[in-house]
C-alpha cells in the first residue's frame, strides 16, 4: 500500500534558529493531530543535523539537492554521503528551479539518483512541464522524458526508494491554477509509465505528490483524487498554520 506524504520545501528560507522554532511548533502540533501522512521537512543543508535530531521521529528531514559527484575538489558542493551522515532520509532532486536556474538535465539527475540510493537515501524526484510545453501539447512527452531518462535504469528494488513529485511549472507563480482534474490526469499518466516499465506492484505502491502551488484552500480537493498521494509544498510550508492545515487535508 502506497504511503501518503506531505513534504515541505523551504527553499532558501529560514535561519537555523527560525527552522528549529518552526520544527518545534510543528512537532508539538503533530503529536495531537496524529497525521495520516508521513511529514517531511525539506530544509537547507545547514539545518539538517540539528532539525533531524530535534524530530523525535515525528517528522523526517530531506535535503533539497545533492552533488552529482561522490567526493573531490568541488568547492561548495554537498555529497549524498554527507547528507546521509546528518541522519536525513530524503533528498529532493530535479526541482523545476534547479532545472531552470542551474541548468540541471536528466543525465545529471540520473547520476544524483544513483549516488543517493547508494547512500540509502530516498529520492523525491520532481518532474513537470512549462507553460510553453503545455500550450504546445507536448507535456506528456516532457514528463515521460524526465522520468525515463533519470529513473528507468533503476532495478525493481531501487525504484521502491523513489517518490515522484509532479510540478506543473506553468501554474507556479503565473496566476494560472492547475485544477484537481488536471493534477489527477497527470498523476494517472505518471503511474501508467511505471506500470508499463515495472509492473502493477511498483506502480500501485508508488507515491506521487502534487507540487503546484498547493495551499489550504485547494489541498483537500486535490488530495481526494485517486492518484494523488500528498504534496510537495513550497510557500505554504513556511507558515506553521498553513502547513498544518495542508497536513490535516489528507484523509
Amino acid at each position: 500500500m502506497r504511503k501518503k506524504i506531505i513534504a515541505g520545501n523551504w527553499k532558501m528560507n529560514k535561519t537555523l534558529n527560525e527552522g528549529l522554532k518552526f520544527s518545534d511548533d510543528i512537532k508539538f502540533e503533530l503529536k495531537d493531530i496524529k497525521p495520516k501522512a508521513k511529514v517531511i521537512l525539506g530544509i537547507p543543508f545547514t539545518h539538517l543535523e540539528k532539525i533531524n535530531t530535534n524530530s523525535e521521529g515525528i517528522y523526517e528531514v530531506s535535503a533539497q539537492d545533492c552533488s552529482s559527484k561522490e567526493s573531490g575538489a568541488f568547492t561548495g558542493e554537498v555529497s549524498s554521503s554527507m547528507i546521509a551522515s546528518t541522519g536525513a532520509k530524503f533528498v529532493i532532486l530535479g526541482h523545476s528551479e534547479r532545472r531552470a536556474y542551474f541548468y540541471e538535465n536528466n543525465s545529471q539527475l540520473a547520476q544524483k539518483v544513483n549516488l543517493c540510493l547508494q547512500n540509502q537515501l530516498q529520492v523525491i524526484y520532481c518532474c513537470g512541464e512549462t507553460l510553453s510545453e503545455r500550450n504546445e501539447n507536448i507535456y506528456f512527452d516532457q514528463i515521460k522524458n524526465q522520468i525515463s531518462e533519470a529513473l528507468f535504469h533503476l532495478s525493481l528494488q531501487q525504484i521502491s526508494s523513489i517518490v515522484i513529485a509532479y510540478e506543473p511549472v506553468w501554474a507556479i507563480g503565473t496566476g494560472q491554477t492547475a485544477s484537481a482534474e488536471q493534477a489527477q490526469e497527470m498523476h494517472a499518466y505518471i503511474r501508467s509509465l511505471f506500470l508499463e516499465k515495472y509492473g502493477q506492484s511498483i506502480a500501485q505502491n508508488l507515491s506521487i505528490l502534487y507540487g503546484g502551488s498547493c495551499k489550504p484552500s485547494n489541498a483537500k480537493e486535490i488530495f481526494l483524487k485517486e492518484d494523488v498521494d500528498g504534496g510537495l509544498i513550497g510557500g505554504a510550508s513556511l507558515n506553521t498554520n498553513d502547513f498544518l492545515d495542508i497536513i490535516r487535508a489528507i484523509e
